[in-house]
Formats: C-alpha cells, sequence, structure tokens
C-alpha cells in the first residue's frame, strides 16, 4: 500500500510539473529523486552515480546522432524537396493527387530520419504552401502531413525503437525490421483513405499529369535516396552490420548526396551539427532521467509489486490488452512521447513474460501508441509542427488527424490479431 501511495505521488508530481511548464526531463528526474528520498532517505542518492554512467555508456545509443545528423543535412541542403518534387511526378497521379505524395513523402524520409519531428517538419515544409494554392481541403492537408510524419517512428530507422530497446535489451536491428510491414501497411492505409476521400466533392482538386521526360526527372530526384535506405536497411537485415554501423555508413553516403546532389554549404553543414547537438541533448538528457526514474522504482520494488499485483488480477489477454489500450491512450493525450515510453516501459516490461508477449511486438505496439500520442491534443508534437509552417488554425489541424487516429486503431487491432505481421520479418534475419 505504502508503495502505491509512494508511485501515485511521484506520477501525480511528474503530471503537475508537466502542467506547468517544466522541461520533460526535469519533470521525469525530479519525481524519481523524490520518490528515492521517500522510500530510503539520503543514502538511496548514492546510486546515482553509477546510474549516470551506466545509462549513458551504450553504444545502442550511438546510433541516435548519427540518424539526427542524416536527416539534418538533407533538409538544410535542400534535398527534402527534391524528394517531395519527385513524387509529386509520380504519386500525383493517384487519386488524392499531392496529398498521397504527402504520405509517400513522409514514408520516404521516415526511412532516412528515425524522427518523426523531423519528418513532418520537412515534408509539411515544402507540401503546405503548394496544397494551399492549389485548393485542396486544408484540414485534411494538415491532418495528412501530421499524421504521416508519425510514420517517422514506424518506419526504420526508428529513434523510438533505438530508445526502447536501449531500456528491454531487445536487438534494435530485430526491432527495425519488425516495424517494417507495419508501417507499410500504415502508409497503404493512409493512401487508400486519402483516394477514398478524393471521390468527395471538393476535398481534391483534378491534378494534371506528366509523363515521358518528367517522370524519368522523378526517378533521378528519388533514385539516390532508396539507394541509401537500401544501404541501411540492408546491411542491417543481412546481419552485415549493426544499427550504429549502419548509421555511419549512411551518414557518410547522406554527406555525398548533399555534396553532389544538393546544396550543402559549410555553414548548412554547421547549421546541421547545432541542430543534431541540440536534439540529442535534449533526447539523451531524457533517456538519463528516465534512468533516474527507473532507478528509484526498481530500489523501491515497484515492478516487482506491479508485477505481483497485475498476475494476482488474473486478466485474460483480451483485458490486459484493454487496460493498455486505454493506458497509452490517456498517456499519450498528456505526456511527451518519449516520456511515455522511459515512464511505463520499466513497469510493464517485467510482466509481459506472465502473459507470453514478445517483446519485440510489444515495442511496434508501443511505437504505434507514440505515433498516436504525437497526434493527439494537447501536446501531440506533429500537430504543433504543422501549426508553425501554416496560417490555419491549431482545430482545423486536429480535426484533420481525426480519420487518420481510427486507421491507426484499425491498424492496432490487426497487428494484436496477427502477430506475425511483426515478427515474420525479424525471424528471416540473417
Amino acid at each position: 500500500m505504502e508503495l502505491a501511495l509512494a508511485l501515485i505521488v511521484s506520477f501525480g508530481i511528474f503530471l503537475l510539473l508537466l502542467a506547468a511548464g517544466m522541461a520533460v526531463p526535469f519533470a521525469i528526474a525530479v519525481p524519481g529523486i523524490i520518490y528515492l528520498l521517500m522510500q530510503h532517505g539520503l543514502s538511496a542518492l548514492k546510486g546515482i552515480g553509477l546510474i549516470t554512467w551506466g545509462s549513458m555508456d551504450s553504444f545502442t545509443l550511438t546510433a541516435i546522432p548519427l540518424f539526427v545528423l542524416m536527416a539534418e543535412m538533407m533538409q538544410r541542403s535542400g534535398l527534402s524537396f527534391r524528394i517531395y518534387r519527385g513524387l509529386a511526378k509520380m504519386v500525383s497521379r493517384l487519386p488524392g493527387g499531392l496529398l498521397q505524395t504527402n504520405i509517400v513523402g513522409c514514408a520516404l524520409f521516415a526511412s532516412i530520419s528515425g524522427s518523426s519531428v523531423a519528418t513532418a517538419a520537412s515534408i509539411g515544409g515544402v507540401a503546405l504552401p503548394q496544397l494551399i494554392a492549389r485548393k485542396y481541403d486544408r484540414r485534411l492537408s494538415a491532418g495528412s502531413l501530421a499524421a504521416g510524419g508519425t510514420l517517422g517512428i514506424l518506419l526504420p530507422p526508428s529513434i523510438a525503437m533505438i530508445i526502447y530497446g536501449s531500456f528491454t535489451e531487445t536487438s534494435v536491428a530485430k526491432l527495425f525490421m519488425a516495424g517494417v510491414i507495419p508501417g507499410i501497411m500504415l502508409t497503404l492505409m493512409f493512401m487508400a483513405y486519402i483516394a477514398v476521400r478524393s471521390f468527395w466533392g471538393g476535398a481534391v482538386p483534378r491534378e494534371t499529369t506528366e509523363g515521358g521526360p518528367s517522370l524519368l526527372a522523378a526517378l533521378g530526384d528519388i533514385l539516390p535516396f532508396g539507394l541509401l535506405i537500401l544501404s541501411i536497411m540492408g546491411s542491417i537485415y543481412a546481419g552485415w552490420a549493426t544499427p550504429t554501423e549502419a548509421a555511419s555508413g549512411g551518414c557518410l553516403f547522406a554527406l555525398f548526396l548533399c555534396l553532389v546532389w544538393g546544396d550543402l554549404t559549410w555553414r548548412h553543414f554547421v547549421d546541421a551539427m547545432h541542430r543534431t547537438v541540440q536534439i540529442c541533448g535534449n533526447l539523451l538528457f531524457i533517456i538519463y532521467a528516465a534512468y533516474i526514474y527507473a532507478y528509484a522504482i526498481g530500489v523501491a520494488g515497484v515492478g516487482e509489486a506491479v508485477t505481483s499485483w497485475l498476475v494476482g488480477l488474473h486478466l485474460t489477454h483480451l483485458q490486459f490488452f484493454g487496460a493498455r489500450f486505454i493506458l497509452y491512450t490517456v498517456l499519450g493525450c498528456l505526456v511527451e512521447s518519449i516520456g511515455m515510453i522511459v515512464i511505463t516501459v520499466p513497469l510493464l516490461y517485467p510482466v509481459l513474460g506472465n502473459y507470453g508477449i514478445d517483446p519485440i511486438w510489444f515495442g511496434v505496439i508501443l511505437v504505434m501508441y507514440v505515433e498516436l500520442g504525437q497526434i493527439s491534443p494537447p501536446i501531440g508534437i506533429n500537430l504543433f509542427v504543422i501549426q508553425s509552417i501554416w496560417d490555419g488554425e491549431l482545430s482545423d489541424v486536429v480535426m484533420g488527424t481525426i480519420p487518420f487516429h481510427i486507421i491507426m486503431f484499425v491498424l492496432l487491432a490487426l497487428l494484436t490479431i496477427f502477430p506475425q505481421l511483426t515478427l515474420w520479418l525479424p525471424g528471416q534475419m540473417s
């Protein structure tokens, strides 16, 4: 009872600090330290030094800055515009026109960046002005970009999966592969919805199509990125390289592409480095704070207590899935996406074995919930990314994402009923 009360108090403090506007790392670390003091006094703080070294001394986490740098170089060199331009000449032939380009462009850029925010910002910054100028439905345009940006953490490489893998000691390479089929399915489901909407009057204007030399030019815009994706994911799938090694090779390849096909100046490169340091500093600070919180609940024995409590409830698989669905749906509206992972994984991961849940499958499901959180008000980060690059109302962005929420729930149900959609490809790896 005391453990439960202390846990509720610490989590309540976490939510209050977030609501007060405190930065996420401090909002996570402060309740952890308070929890340690409540349970064992000042002596409990002695282990923080070891946690500080152990949490950051991780080969797995070194992939994060490499993928972020890759995305930043491509964004600043103008290559994200070339991706969109090439896809617009090919995909806009489909029902839905340039809205289909939004989804495919986000999927392609996601396979390079690993970041939802970078994906939404890069493709949104290029696409929104064109969509508004061509009189596309504003809500659908904004919603497709906000939702399409979430593909950045489902399709590999995924920063969220790297963080999950570092917490659970699960193979990041297999997590990457596990996200491929669900990511492709979600992309196709988004495209199918847009195709259906294109037949409703006024949502999508008629686009003229181009052929011949234009298609060859489009292939020239897209081919380098296809080779980059193939080199990264192919080396991981074949077992030739770890995610970190593949990221380092991909970073060099991306630098070459930015110099040859893009407009990467020295100033752009320095800006990309600065932005990478800022993003990774924030991410790693959150991870460090989360390790402190995980250490606090570990010292107090909360993990074992929660496991015993859940097992004692004798929930069926369906009831457990329902409880998890409610938990993450509510948290997605209240807690920042990475915070959802680092706060809940230390509590729920020990329970998975009792329900026969594969940790790789759970990692993909968790990332799907994080995706939902990124387009759920009031703190869905992708909503604010799109809002920052257009002249419309935030409410229009939110309303535009509702159909994509429903599509994600459908995919979650499919992955729950047919787990092999997630597990088949990792099982084929070398």
